[in-house]
């Protein structure tokens, strides 16, 4: 089990003196967990980083950290076996993810299996901080950049995309398509404002950002017209018939 250990900065006595809660990184990258410790060091006394997942349950065991921060790259993505996994962890230790996308289906089912906080990468380390000193508490912490609607839904076991009125959709699947607000205002006889307002809806919704997530998750959902499927299919069976051509040359 390898544990980096927390160095020592006599430097701190100059600053505010850090609460004595532990906290253990759990990442495999360790430029960014050593970056993310520097930052906690002055708020919390212990802060250790752990790099290989495979060995967290040992390290919550002997460490036995009040708060676990959590990569959520090295948590399961099956939804049986990541409850299983959150109720295991959760049971030694107050636990945060930091997930690198808003997924609100993922959050949900990681605070229904018992983890106290979601967090995105690209949070301030203020946000961050004020999750930990949440969780302490024994509340709950989820990023304002995943919307509680999302989350509520996603918590309900409803598709999120059921939850899209019939204009929602329409627009969205306008919006993966490539159109403009003023293309899709055309289309949908509506105006410029009011399909922007239906878009920014659409993401609030769903716990998206940008019109790229957008397109992604109307792909991922079989949201765009079937000729979109259908070019998808063909572009797919012509790269097979062009790579199996090239292993007969070869």
């Amino acid at each position: 089990m390898k544990i980096r250990e927390t160095v020592d900065d006599s430097s701190m006595s100059n600053q505010r003196m850090p609460t004595s809660t532990k906290v253990l990184i759990a990442d495999e990258h360790f430029l960014m967990a050593q970056g993310l410790r520097k930052l906690l060091e002055s708020e919390f006394q212990y802060v250790e980083i752990l790099e290989n997942g495979r060995e967290l349950f040992k390290a919550a065991a002997s460490f036995k950290p009040d708060v676990i921060l959590l990569d959520s790259a090295l948590a399961p993505w099956n939804g049986i076996e990541l409850a299983v996994y959150f109720q295991k962890l959760s049971a030694a230790s107050k636990v945060i993810v930091l997930a690198g996308h808003a997924e609100p289906g993922y959050v949900a089912e990681a605070l229904r299996a018992g983890v106290r906080g979601c967090v995105l990468k690209r949070c301030a380390c203020s946000e961050l901080t004020q999750a930990i000193r949440q969780v302490i508490k024994g509340k709950s912490y989820v990023t304002r950049l995943i919307s509680e609607r999302a989350i509520a839904v996603a918590a309900n076991d409803a598709p999120v995309k059921d939850a899209l009125t019939s204009r929602q959709r329409e627009v969205l699947q306008l919006v993966a398509e490539g159109c403009t607000a003023k293309e899709i205002a055309h289309q949908l006889s509506l105006s410029v404002k009011t399909a922007v307002f239906h878009k920014m809806a659409i993401m609030d919704k769903l716990g998206l950002r940008t019109t790229a997530e957008l397109t992604r998750y109307a792909i991922e959902n079989n949201i765009l017209p079937a000729r979109w499927s259908q070019a998808s299919h063909a572009e797919r069976n012509a790269e097979e018939s062009s790579a199996l051509a090239a292993t007969a040359v070869s």
